[in-house]
């Protein structure tokens, strides 16, 4: 495939800012996401997330810098790219005196391609009735309800904004598997930001974190875990240094016959020449995404 051929960015920006007044809630982003990809979109509260999606959605707009998605400047957004966008939200507004069935019948008019099939698969994996009145419906099934709306128009991108937070563990896991299975069929590329780092684990394949507004983390999930583990130092002497000085030593535990350090480094070599160092015996295992994100954000341990 050559170079005129490549499908473009489904999400694009570059040197982007965004303020609100004095505040500054996105700092200089330049990030393109590739096509068919999941992106874990990470970041402690306030990092800048909710407002990345609201820009990549054309609901706000930059302060200065670009932003496209779908190929198109956000400002200029129109049905052809908004048929193809995909948006699921923690809190959307839905209309409250309609019927699940009459929101879902609603939201088809506006697309020719929308999937019955999926929908009526959906509405049965995630256990919601057609026939409820969204007022009545609690916060759960609300957000599956989000959840239909957002996908069985089988959208080029689809932006996920804490779609499991209300979910019970059994919607999740079919949420999961639905998210893998739409990768599959559509080459949908997906963008998800949620705190549920255990089943953001179970999807990604690319990790976008930010940090006060800015990008800090850019890189395929299997290279950031990669260069995150945990290596035990055991000697039976003692002889083990009261403190780790190495700068890849991103926390340490322990006294001098047992410690317990969390790294950074991609050198694959370096446990087994440290643990040679001290005359230890070496144990190791890779980070959680949970365990990785402290340090990807303030560098701290909670």
């Amino acid at each position: 495939m050559n170079a005129t051929t490549l499908p473009s960015s489904p999400f694009l920006t570059k040197d982007l800012n965004k303020n609100y007044g004095a505040h500054t809630a996105l700092e200089n982003i330049s990030l393109e996401l590739r096509p068919g990809r999941i992106i874990g979109l990470l970041g402690r509260n306030g990092a800048g997330k909710s407002t990345l999606l609201n820009l990549a959605t054309g609901l706000i707009l930059p302060s200065s810098g670009e932003c496209r998605t779908l190929g198109v400047a956000t400002d200029k957004l129109d049905s052809p790219q908004l048929s193809r966008l995909g948006v699921v939200q923690q809190e959307a507004k839905l209309l409250e005196w309609m019927t699940v069935r009459g929101h879902l019948d609603f939201n088809a008019s506006f697309h020719l391609n929308w999937d019955r099939a999926l929908e009526r698969r959906l509405l049965k994996d995630l256990e919601l009735d057609e026939k409820r009145i969204v007022m009545q419906l609690s916060p759960g099934d609300r957000q599956k309800l989000c959840i239909l709306l957002g996908v069985c128009h089988h959208p080029s991108l689809l932006l996920f904004d804490e779609p499991m937070s209300a979910l019970d563990p059994i919607a999740r896991a079919h949420m999961v598997q639905f998210i893998l299975g739409l990768l599959r069929e559509d080459e949908c590329t997906v963008l998800i930001s949620s705190h549920i780092l255990t089943d953001v684990e179970k999807l990604i394949d690319w990790v976008v974190c930010l940090h006060k507004g800015r990008l800090v983390e850019d890189c395929a999930f299997e290279e950031l875990q990669e260069s995150f583990s945990e290596w035990t130092l055991s000697s039976a002497e003692g002889m083990l240094p009261g403190r780790f000085e190495d700068s890849f030593v991103l926390s340490q535990q322990g006294h001098e016959r047992l410690a317990r350090l969390r790294v950074r480094t991609k050198d694959e070599n370096l446990a087994q020449r440290l643990a040679a160092r001290h005359g230890a015996s070496l144990a190791t295992r890779p980070l959680s995404l949970d365990e990785i994100f402290p340090f990807i954000t303030d560098g701290k341990e909670n």
